[in-house]
This record gives structure tokens, C-alpha cells and sequence, in this order.
């Protein structure tokens, strides 16, 4: 009998060491021979390597995280260079596939994951186009400045401004369109967290209580709760 009990102890703490990773981020990286790929996520304030894979001849990876809630994690490529290269996703539990190549490591990225991760892609491809017309707006007030062209400059200037205000709103919109996503926190934290304390309480009071209770949902409580306390 006690022979049996400590067969049985024996293979539970098998299966327990085989428990899945709550995160897997497997994929490829067309040509890459050798070099390694890190798993990182921001841990307080600092950046922390989760894992790492040595690749040596094969360009497969898989590596793995725990995670509570979906967050945002950085795949990192180190090529034996001082250059380094880095993949932004959002990911939540089970597994997030991530293909690109050597050549183009961030622009060739495509990802398959998480339901946030594509909300975050639809955000960003809009704040694309929009960063890109504010880059043509900084070129053109630079040549109106080398022109003297001081009407120019000043209108380039409000155009300027109101890019920047639709920014704001778009962001704060989309947000509050996507109150059951843990997309709306992060967003608020990162893209607007210098907006007017209505725009953050306005999204924060929106939140659904799962997001609420979420990583970025209790950052942005913490945060808009200091900046109360700093305006007392």
C-alpha cells in the first residue's frame, strides 16, 4: 500500500510539472540562422526577459510566459549585432503565433493571437495614417519657414493642432467603443495618458468590471488616482 501511495505522489508531481504554459509564442523567422529571440513584458517599471531561445540553424522558436490577465508583451531578436529588434503584441492565454523574417523583423510581422492583439492592429492602423499627415505637415512648415512664409506657418500650425486634438478624441473614442477590452486601459495609458483627467475618468468609469479588474484596468485607476491626489 505505501509502495502504491508513493506511486501515485509520484506521478502527480509528474502531471503538475506538465502543466501547459499559460502563454505559448511560437513562429518563424524566415533566414535567420543563428541569434536569440527573447519573450519580454514590462514587470513594474522594468522591462523583464520572460524567456529566450538560442537559435542555431533552424528559424522555428517557441517561448513561453505565465499570465494572469491579457497583457502586452515584446518578442525581441538579438542578431549577435549591437542592432536589436523588437515585436509589439498584445496576447492573452493559450497560443499567439507570430511569422516574419530576418530582413524586415518588425515591418514583415504578421500575428495570430489573441482577440486584443487585433483591436490593437485596427487602432494602430488608423494612428498610422495620422502620424503620417502630421510628418507631411512638419515638412511643409519647414519649408515655410526656410520661405519666410509666415501665413503658412501659422495655419501649418493649426492644422497641427487639430491633428494632434483628432488624435486624442479617435483614441479616446475607440476606448470607450471597446470598454470590454483590455485594449481600452492599455490605450488610455500609453497613447493618451497626458489627455485631460475627464477623458481618462470618462473611459475608466466605462470599463466593464472584468477589464476593471484587469492588469492595465488597475493601472489606469492607480494613475488617475495620483493625479487627483496631486491636483488636492
Amino acid at each position: 500500500m505505501k509502495k502504491i501511495s508513493l506511486f501515485l505522489f509520484a506521478l502527480l508531481i509528474i502531471s503538475c510539472n506538465d502543466k501547459a504554459p499559460d502563454l505559448i509564442v511560437k513562429g518563424t523567422i524566415k533566414d535567420l540562422k543563428k541569434g536569440t529571440v527573447y519573450l519580454k513584458k514590462v514587470i513594474d517599471t522594468a522591462l523583464v526577459t520572460v524567456d529566450s531561445l538560442v537559435i542555431n540553424g533552424t528559424p522555428q522558436f517557441e517561448l513561453h510566459s505565465d499570465i494572469e490577465s491579457p497583457e502586452v508583451f515584446f518578442l525581441y531578436l538579438d542578431k549577435n549585432s549591437s542592432e536589436k529588434d523588437r515585436i509589439t503584441f498584445f496576447a492573452d492565454k493559450g497560443i499567439t503565433e507570430i511569422n516574419t523574417t530576418l530582413k524586415n523583423f518588425v515591418f514583415d510581422a504578421k500575428i495570430n493571437g489573441s482577440p486584443q492583439q487585433k483591436l490593437l492592429e485596427k487602432h494602430q492602423t488608423i494612428m498610422t495614417k495620422m502620424n503620417n499627415k502630421n510628418l507631411d505637415l512638419i515638412k511643409e512648415h519647414f519649408e515655410a519657414q526656410r520661405d519666410n512664409d509666415t501665413v503658412k506657418v501659422k495655419a501649418l500650425e493649426k492644422e497641427s493642432e487639430n491633428t494632434l486634438k483628432r488624435k486624442y478624441l479617435y483614441t479616446v473614442n475607440f476606448a470607450l467603443n471597446n470598454r470590454d477590452s483590455e485594449v481600452a486601459p492599455y490605450l488610455a495609458l500609453t497613447e493618451i495618458y497626458n489627455a485631460r483627467i475627464k477623458f481618462l475618468d470618462t473611459i475608466n468609469n466605462s470599463l466593464t468590471p472584468k477589464v476593471k479588474n484587469s492588469k492595465y484596468g488597475k493601472r489606469l485607476q492607480s494613475f488617475i488616482d495620483k493625479i487627483k491626489a496631486s491636483e488636492e
